[in-house]
C-alpha cells in the first residue's frame, strides 16, 4: 500500500510519534495542488434510516495521482460513514475510484468491518452504487432537540469503560454523585453490566424521595433507547447481545417501575453539557477515555442524528500508525484520543509499566508523572494536543464548530491543560482562520468528572397527565 503523496513537514511534531501525518495537512496540500490542475467533481451521498441523506461534494485530479485519488476518497468515505452513518452509498465521479471503493468495502475487503457494522446498525445491506451526477439523491437531514429538561427527581448515569458515574438530580441540582470502578469490556456475561448499572441507579434512587426519570450517557450507538453497538459489551457473544443487551436499558426502566428513560451517546451528552453550562451552540464534544466518543450540538442547538463515532474516523495518513483491533484499520481516532493513545506514546517514551496494570492504571501512572513534572509525561500530553489541533481542523470540514469541549479521564489533571495549550498553538499557526472561530476548552475539574451524568439526567422529557 502506498502512502498518501502529499506529506508536508509539520510545524508541530509529536516527539514520540514523528511519523504522524495528519489528514488535515495531507488534504490541504492535495487540494492546493488540485487548484493548479484539471479536476473532476466527486459527490458522495449516504442514506440512513428514515430516508435521511447526507451529501458531501469534493474534487479529484482528472489525470495523474490516481493512487492519491483513491486514498483520498476512500478515507473520506470512511470518515463520512462514521461521522454521519449510512448503509447505502451513492457515488458520482471517476469509475475506477468506485470500483476501488467496492473492492475495499466488500465482504472480503479491507473495510469489511465498516460495511458489516453499518448493516448491523441500519438493518439494511451495505451497498456502494455508481451514479450519474443527476441521480445523486438530495440531502435530507432531520436535526432534533435533546435534553435540557430539569424538573423533577432524576437520575443521570454515565457508563464509562473503566468507571461508572451516577448523579441524583432534583430540579436541575445535583444532590448526590458517585463513581465506581468497573471492567465491563472484560465481561462476556452481560449480567455483570446489568448488575453494575442497577447498583449505581439504586444508589442514586435511595437519595431521593422518588425517581421521575433516568437519563443514560454511554459510548456507542443507540436508536430508540436500544443498544445497536457499544464498547461496554465488546466481549458479549452476538446471541447474548441480541437477547440480553439490545434492550438492557428498557429492561432497567421496567425494573425501576416503568419510568421514562432516555439513552444517548456520551459524546452527544458531552456537547449537551457544554451547551447547557456555557449557553452556546455549535459545540463538538469529545470524550477521551477508554475510547474516543464524539457528539455535536449544531449552531441551532440541535443534534443531527449522525453517528458521530469519532473513534473510527481516520485522522492520520501514516502507514506506521497504530492498528485498531476492532476494525483492523490504522490511523483512526481511538488510538490517539484515549487511554490507548497515552499508553502508546508512553511506551515510545520509554516509560515502563508494572505487569498486570489495566489501561486505566497505566494512564494514572503517566498522570502521576505529570504531577511530578516528568518531561516525558509533559511531552506525551503536548503530543496529544498536537494530535488534537490537527484533527480539529479535519473535523471542521464536516462540522460547523465554534467550541470543542473536552471531557473524559484522559483530560484530568495538568495534562488536560497542556493539551488545550498545544492544540490551540497548532490552530493559531497552521490554521489561523479556524483559530479565530474555534475555542478548545475543558470544563472545570468537578464537572469533568461527573458532568456527563448530570447532563444525562436532563435527557428524558417527563410525560404529563395531558400527554399521557
Amino acid at each position: 500500500m502506498k502512502e498518501f503523496g502529499f506529506r508536508k513537514e509539520l510545524k508541530f511534531t509529536p516527539v514520540y510519534d514523528r511519523e504522524f501525518f495528519p489528514m488535515s495537512i495531507g488534504n490541504r496540500e492535495y487540494r492546493k495542488e488540485l487548484k493548479s490542475n484539471e479536476s473532476v467533481p466527486v459527490v458522495i451521498a449516504l442514506e440512513r434510516s428514515g430516508g435521511l441523506v447526507s451529501v458531501y461534494k469534493t474534487e479529484v485530479f482528472k489525470s495523474g495521482h490516481e493512487t492519491d485519488n483513491r486514498i483520498y476518497i476512500e478515507r473520506l468515505l470512511k470518515t463520512l460513514l462514521w461521522l454521519k452513518g449510512g448503509s447505502k452509498v451513492y457515488y458520482s465521479g471517476p469509475s475506477y475510484i468506485a470500483e476501488y471503493l467496492k473492492n475495499e468495502y466488500r465482504r472480503g475487503g479491507k473495510r469489511k468491518f465498516d460495511a458489516v457494522f453499518m448493516e448491523r446498525i441500519f438493518e439494511s445491506e451495505f451497498e456502494i452504487t455508481l451514479k450519474k451526477p443527476e441521480e445523486i439523491p438530495e440531502e435530507k437531514e432531520n436535526p432534533k432537540a435533546i435534553g435540557g429538561h430539569l424538573e423533577g427527581c432524576r437520575i443521570g448515569f454515565d457508563a464509562g469503560g473503566s468507571d461508572r458515574k451516577v448523579s441524583a438530580v432534583v430540579d436541575g441540582k445535583s444532590i448526590f454523585s458517585d463513581e465506581v470502578v468497573w471492567f465491563p469490556k472484560l465481561s462476556e456475561d452481560p449480567q455483570y453490566q446489568y448488575d453494575g448499572i442497577m447498583d449505581s441507579i439504586r444508589t442514586a434512587a435511595s437519595k431521593m424521595e422518588r425517581v421521575d426519570a433516568i437519563g443514560v450517557s454511554a459510548a456507542g450507538i443507540y436508536i430508540n433507547n436500544e443498544v445497536k453497538a457499544a464498547s461496554l459489551f465488546v466481549k458479549v457473544p452476538k446471541d447474548l447481545f441480541d437477547k440480553r443487551v439490545k434492550g438492557i436499558f428498557l429492561d432497567i426502566a421496567k425494573e425501576m417501575g416503568n419510568i421514562p428513560i432516555e439513552v444517548a451517546n456520551d459524546g452527544d451528552v458531552t456537547a449537551l453539557a457544554g451547551a447547557m453550562s456555557l449557553g452556546e451552540n455549535g459545540i463538538l464534544g469529545i470524550a477521551l477515555g477508554t475510547s474516543e466518543a464524539g457528539g455535536y450540538i449544531n449552531e441551532e442547538g440541535l443534534i443531527t442524528g449522525w453517528l458521530n463515532e469519532l473513534a473510527f474516523v481516520p485522522i492520520d495518513y501514516s502507514l506506521l500508525a497504530m492498528e485498531d483491533e476492532w476494525a483492523g484499520d490504522i490511523g483512526c481516532g481511538v488510538k490517539y484520543f484515549s487511554q490507548d493513545g497515552v499508553i502508546k506514546l508512553a511506551e515510545n517514551a520509554g516509560i515502563q509499566f508494572e505487569d498486570g496494570l489495566s489501561p486505566a492504571d497505566k494512564l494514572k501512572v503517566v498522570q502521576n508523572l505529570m504531577e511530578k513534572n516528568d518531561l516525558r509525561a509533559f511531552k506525551i500530553f503536548e503530543s496529544l494536543g498536537y494530535y488534537l489541533g490537527y484533527t480539529v481542523a479535519y473535523y471542521a470540514d464536516f462540522y460547523n464548530i465554534s467550541r470543542v469541549l473536552l471531557m473524559g479521564r484522559v483530560t484530568s489533571g495538568r495534562g488536560g491543560d497542556i493539551m488545550i495549550k498545544s492544540s490551540m498553538e497548532v490552530l493559531q499557526v497552521e490554521f489561523p482562520v479556524l483559530a479565530e472561530k474555534i475555542t478548545i476548552s475543558l470544563p472545570d475539574e468537578s464537572a469533568r468528572r461527573v458532568g456527563q451524568s448530570v447532563a444525562a439526567a436532563s435527557l428524558p422529557k417527563l410525560v404529563t397527565n395531558h400527554e399521557a
